[in-house]
Protein backbone atom coordinates (compact mmCIF):
# COMPACT_ATOMS: atom_id res chain seq x y z
CA UNK A 1 0.00 0.00 0.00
CA UNK A 2 1.49 3.81 -1.16
CA UNK A 3 0.12 6.96 0.26
CA UNK A 4 1.25 10.16 -1.15
CA UNK A 5 -0.37 13.59 -1.43
CA UNK A 6 -2.56 14.97 -3.82
CA UNK A 7 -3.19 18.56 -2.47
CA UNK A 8 -3.79 20.50 0.76
CA UNK A 9 -6.33 23.40 1.52
CA UNK A 10 -5.55 25.76 4.30
CA UNK A 11 -8.43 27.89 6.26
CA UNK A 12 -6.47 29.53 9.17
CA UNK A 13 -5.29 27.00 11.49
CA UNK A 14 -7.37 24.19 9.65
CA UNK A 15 -6.05 22.16 6.98
CA UNK A 16 -7.64 19.32 4.53
CA UNK A 17 -5.43 17.16 2.90
CA UNK A 18 -6.42 15.06 -0.29
CA UNK A 19 -4.22 11.88 -0.66
CA UNK A 20 -3.93 9.18 -3.17
CA UNK A 21 -4.23 5.96 -2.05
CA UNK A 22 -3.22 2.69 -4.11
CA UNK A 23 -3.45 -0.68 -2.36
CA UNK A 24 -1.72 -3.37 -5.49
CA UNK A 25 -2.51 -7.52 -4.42
CA UNK A 26 -0.32 -9.93 -5.72
CA UNK A 27 -2.45 -11.44 -8.07
CA UNK A 28 -3.12 -7.96 -10.12
CA UNK A 29 -5.87 -6.90 -8.08
CA UNK A 30 -6.01 -3.31 -7.81
CA UNK A 31 -7.59 -0.47 -5.59
CA UNK A 32 -7.08 3.64 -6.20
CA UNK A 33 -8.57 6.32 -4.21
CA UNK A 34 -8.60 9.52 -3.17
CA UNK A 35 -8.92 9.92 0.20
CA UNK A 36 -9.93 13.86 2.21
CA UNK A 37 -8.32 13.67 6.09
CA UNK A 38 -9.35 16.83 7.96
CA UNK A 39 -9.75 17.08 11.95
CA UNK A 40 -9.20 13.57 12.47
CA UNK A 41 -12.00 12.14 10.42
CA UNK A 42 -11.32 10.34 6.87
CA UNK A 43 -13.50 10.48 3.74
CA UNK A 44 -12.93 8.31 0.68
CA UNK A 45 -13.83 10.59 -2.37
CA UNK A 46 -12.99 8.18 -5.38
CA UNK A 47 -12.22 4.72 -5.39
CA UNK A 48 -11.56 2.78 -8.64
CA UNK A 49 -10.72 -1.33 -8.11
CA UNK A 50 -10.06 -3.76 -10.62
CA UNK A 51 -11.68 -6.57 -9.67
CA UNK A 52 -14.93 -4.25 -8.73
CA UNK A 53 -15.68 -3.86 -5.02
CA UNK A 54 -18.63 -4.86 -3.01
CA UNK A 55 -20.57 -2.47 -0.18
CA UNK A 56 -18.69 -4.55 2.21
CA UNK A 57 -15.70 -4.52 0.89
CA UNK A 58 -15.67 -0.65 0.56
CA UNK A 59 -16.42 -0.39 4.10
CA UNK A 60 -13.72 -2.49 5.40
CA UNK A 61 -11.26 -0.50 2.99
CA UNK A 62 -12.16 2.43 4.46
CA UNK A 63 -11.32 1.21 7.92
CA UNK A 64 -8.38 -0.45 6.66
CA UNK A 65 -6.70 2.94 4.98
CA UNK A 66 -7.73 5.28 8.05
CA UNK A 67 -4.03 4.27 10.03
CA UNK A 68 -1.84 4.73 7.09
CA UNK A 69 -3.48 8.12 6.29
CA UNK A 70 -3.27 9.55 9.50
CA UNK A 71 1.21 8.79 9.30
CA UNK A 72 0.48 9.78 5.89
CA UNK A 73 -0.44 13.62 7.47
CA UNK A 74 1.86 13.12 10.30
CA UNK A 75 0.35 12.30 13.30
CA UNK A 76 3.50 10.44 14.53
CA UNK A 77 1.23 7.01 15.22
CA UNK A 78 3.63 4.43 14.84
CA UNK A 79 3.19 0.84 12.95
CA UNK A 80 -0.44 -0.76 13.14
CA UNK A 81 -0.81 -3.54 15.14
CA UNK A 82 -3.65 -5.09 13.13
CA UNK A 83 -1.81 -3.62 9.67
CA UNK A 84 -0.71 -7.41 7.84
CA UNK A 85 2.15 -5.78 5.36
CA UNK A 86 3.52 -2.28 6.72
CA UNK A 87 0.94 -0.18 5.04
CA UNK A 88 2.65 2.96 6.40
CA UNK A 89 5.99 2.67 4.59
CA UNK A 90 5.19 5.06 1.99
CA UNK A 91 5.06 8.13 4.01
CA UNK A 92 5.57 11.61 2.96
CA UNK A 93 8.18 12.72 5.30
CA UNK A 94 11.15 11.87 3.10
CA UNK A 95 12.84 9.79 4.90
CA UNK A 96 11.72 6.15 2.77
CA UNK A 97 12.59 7.90 -0.38
CA UNK A 98 15.60 6.74 -2.46
CA UNK A 99 17.28 10.20 -3.28
CA UNK A 100 20.30 11.39 -6.01
CA UNK A 101 21.73 8.71 -7.64
CA UNK A 102 20.84 6.05 -4.52
CA UNK A 103 18.21 6.08 -6.20
CA UNK A 104 18.93 5.41 -9.74
CA UNK A 105 19.67 1.64 -8.67
CA UNK A 106 16.27 1.08 -6.70
CA UNK A 107 14.39 2.74 -9.97
CA UNK A 108 15.72 0.79 -12.33
CA UNK A 109 15.16 -2.62 -10.96
CA UNK A 110 11.58 -1.53 -10.08
CA UNK A 111 11.16 -0.99 -13.74
CA UNK A 112 12.81 -3.95 -14.66
CA UNK A 113 11.01 -6.53 -12.71
CA UNK A 114 7.76 -4.26 -13.62
CA UNK A 115 7.95 -4.93 -17.33
CA UNK A 116 9.08 -8.97 -16.86
CA UNK A 117 5.32 -8.92 -15.19
CA UNK A 118 3.81 -7.19 -17.92
CA UNK A 119 2.95 -4.31 -15.29
CA UNK A 120 3.18 -0.55 -15.72
CA UNK A 121 6.42 0.10 -14.99
CA UNK A 122 5.80 3.99 -13.82
CA UNK A 123 3.38 2.65 -11.17
CA UNK A 124 5.67 0.18 -9.95
CA UNK A 125 8.67 2.91 -9.46
CA UNK A 126 5.89 4.93 -8.03
CA UNK A 127 5.05 2.13 -4.99
CA UNK A 128 8.79 1.90 -4.62
CA UNK A 129 9.51 5.26 -3.71
CA UNK A 130 6.64 6.66 -2.38
CA UNK A 131 6.91 9.52 -5.39
CA UNK A 132 3.86 10.87 -7.36
CA UNK A 133 3.56 9.63 -10.93
CA UNK A 134 6.11 13.22 -12.12
CA UNK A 135 8.21 12.62 -9.69
CA UNK A 136 8.49 8.92 -10.55
CA UNK A 137 8.71 9.73 -14.07
CA UNK A 138 11.65 11.97 -13.39
CA UNK A 139 13.33 9.80 -11.63
CA UNK A 140 13.10 7.23 -14.46
CA UNK A 141 14.46 10.17 -16.74
CA UNK A 142 17.39 10.71 -14.96
CA UNK A 143 18.09 6.64 -14.46
CA UNK A 144 17.87 6.85 -18.38
CA UNK A 145 20.68 9.47 -18.63
CA UNK A 146 22.63 7.59 -15.67
CA UNK A 147 22.80 4.43 -18.38
CA UNK A 148 21.12 2.47 -16.12
CA UNK A 149 17.85 1.72 -18.61
CA UNK A 150 17.39 2.11 -22.15
CA UNK A 151 16.37 5.12 -23.88
CA UNK A 152 12.87 5.33 -24.67
CA UNK A 153 12.57 5.93 -28.21
CA UNK A 154 15.11 4.58 -30.73
CA UNK A 155 17.29 7.39 -32.01
CA UNK A 156 17.66 7.64 -35.82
Amino acid sequence: MSVWPAWEVREGERATRWLHVRLAFGDGARIDALATVCDGWVCVEDVQARPALTLEDLAVFADWIEGPLARACGDGAGPDPGDPVGTGAHRDDGSVRPRGRGAWGVVARAYREAQKRGADPVLAVMDETGYSRRGALRLIGRTRDAGLLPPRHARR
